[in-house]
């Protein structure tokens, strides 16, 4: 049996930066990985360019059913912690809408980052490597048999993500393995994910998939989120379906402002005056795609020429436009999501050190705690935060 002072499950984004930490503070590290290619999630996001953090990083920018837990690491490690390190490895970045930040060429560079950290720190990685099982002892740690022989450490963590896009690689593992030591599991829903639409709207909207909308603003109650929205050949997607569908609850309607930034009953009351002899759908393909504007139309039964709608009309026009109604069916599941909704119980956990209290030397970062941040690189941030606070504690 193999001795480390610390062996990480998973060789993701808060495994590898974890890794690294314990590693300069001397400790033996050995990061296990199931699959073949390291920090595949890494590679896939930002359309390959890695949304790596967000300037506009905060615990505000978290849901969990402790929405304290989070502001800890959060604090200890925050995005210009992140940043510094990338401007350290020479990588170029920019920064788009809303403060994410992505590569300038590519999300290789972001893991190579990690993967040279790991090196300098001295951790050895090994992939293709299944753990079969887990047992701990009071005194001696834990012991882990796997694929590739059998392993001992004094601390054990837990960086295997949750359970959002699976031919990445995700599975359950971390939720079984809190399970097993008594850690309680909170209910887990796909979050930051496309929505599906019920039979009759899909029929109306499925013509118009790949057809973008920016912005809008949708809401849940008192939770808004203003960005682009999409239409896909299943539904609705795009940033600002991704953001609302982590607070959306089966059976339950999403509100949308087509024209948030537009005062639609003015705007139409100053067309009728300049073009009052055209249609109404001519006017609305002015402000958004000819193809839209007719199928609006056609849902809420709009036609004629502006200069016969009475005020009352366009109120009501305006009133369609500020204020969609619509019910999704369901969402695209963990296939398409970004992330996994709820998690390991965070009252279980060490805000600290992110060490179980129910198991000393059993760690668990990353995805699988109970801890979702919104879109636009937020999630990373978590990553690295617990996998630096977890790796100062290891």
């Amino acid at each position: 049996m193999v001795q480390y002072d610390v062996v990480i499950i998973g060789a993701g984004a808060s495994g590898l930066m974890c890794a690294a930490q314990a590693g300069y503070r001397g400790r033996s590290v050995l990061v296990l990985e199931h699959t073949k290619k390291i920090g595949r999630k890494i590679l896939m996001s930002g359309g390959g360019r890695c949304n790596f953090t967000n300037v506009h990083n905060s615990p505000a920018n978290f849901l969990s059913a402790n929405p304290h837990f989070c502001k800890s690491a959060l604090g200890r490690y925050s995005a210009a912690d992140f940043i510094e390190l990338v401007e350290r490895h020479g990588i170029e970045y920019h920064e788009k809408t809303l403060g994410q930040l992505f590569c300038n060429e590519s999300s290789k560079e972001i893991l190579q980052l990690l993967l040279t950290e790991a090196d300098w720190a001295g951790v050895k990685i090994q992939t293709e490597t299944t753990v079969e099982q887990i047992a701990g002892e009071e005194q001696s740690g834990y012991q882990l048999k796997t694929s590739q022989g059998a392993y001992q450490c004094t601390s054990l963590v837990i960086a295997t993500g949750g359970l959002s896009i699976p031919n990445g690689g995700a599975t359950g593992f971390a939720f079984d393995i809190a399970e097993q030591f008594g850690l309680t599991v909170l209910p887990r829903t796909a979050a930051l994910v496309p929505f599906t639409l019920q039979p009759q709207d899909l029929e109306h909207f499925k013509p118009l998939s790949g057809i973008s909308h920016n912005p809008v603003e949708i809401s849940i109650g008192k939770t808004t989120f203003k960005e682009a929205l999409l239409f896909t050949h299943r539904g609705l997607s795009g940033p600002a379906i991704l953001q609302i569908s982590s607070y959306w609850q089966l059976g339950t309607e999403i509100s949308i402002n087509l024209f948030p930034e537009l005062d639609m009953q003015l705007w139409l009351k100053e067309q009728r005056e300049e073009r009052p002899r055209a249609e109404v759908k001519t006017i609305l393909a002015s402000i958004m795609t000819k193809r839209l504007a007719q199928a609006f139309c056609e849902l809420w039964q709009i036609n004629g020429v502006l200069g016969q709608c009475s005020n009352t009309q366009l109120s009501e026009i305006a009133e369609h436009f500020h204020h969609w109604k619509i019910k999704p069916s369901g969402t695209e599941g963990y296939r398409t999501a970004e992330v996994t909704l709820g998690g390991i119980d965070t009252n279980e956990i060490s805000q600290k050190t992110m060490e179980a209290k129910k198991a000393p030397g059993l760690y668990f970062i990353g995805e699988c705690l109970d801890v979702t941040g919104h879109l636009g690189g937020h999630n990373f941030q978590w990553a690295w935060a617990s996998g630096y606070v977890a790796g100062l504690a290891v």
